[in-house]
């Protein structure tokens, strides 16, 4: 289930984090009806001062944030589905995605959620990201925000919005 993310692991509490993102990407690209056959997904599992610097690099942001990607591809299409990729070298990068440990445990636990599906549906909105999926106006936030519920449904996991 874990061929299509190439897991990197730099805070050791990240325990099961292989088999999450696993199951979130797999998802993901199932959702938005793409084969996982030839893509990888790099997965970061770090702490909130690594994805501090990462978030004030990359986004002028100097604070922790739960999820980053980095799509390897524009694939967005602002009010309208994205293109959808195709693999054209085997395995060819969706991209990157960041996730810290220490944000994801504070947001499941201050809104009561199971912290395995709550990694689960970031993993999986970073993946969305990387297929040019966004929420920069309502009408794309619904989009991807019901393919993240469709997506988690399937997988028992309780709508987060």
């Amino acid at each position: 289930m874990t061929d299509l993310v190439d897991l990197i692991i730099e805070d050791r509490r990240w325990r099961g984090l292989a088999e999450l993102a696993g199951v979130a990407a797999n998802a993901a690209l199932a959702i938005a009806g793409v084969s996982p056959k030839g893509f990888e997904i790099s997965v970061l599992g770090c702490d909130d001062t690594r994805i501090t610097v990462l978030n004030s690099d990359f986004r002028d942001k100097p604070r922790a944030t739960n999820v980053l990607s980095w799509p390897a591809f524009e694939l967005a299409n602002p009010g309208g589905m994205p293109d959808l990729p195709r693999a054209r070298f085997v395995p060819e990068s969706l991209g990157d995605i960041a996730i810290s440990y220490d944000t994801c445990l504070r947001e499941a636990a201050d809104s009561g959620t199971e912290f395995n599906h709550h990694v689960t549906h970031l993993v999986l909105h970073g993946c969305l990201h990387l297929l040019g999926y966004d929420h920069e106006t309502d009408a794309d936030a619904r989009i991807m925000e019901r393919l993240e519920v469709k997506a988690l449904a399937k997988l028992g996991i309780p709508d987060p919005y």
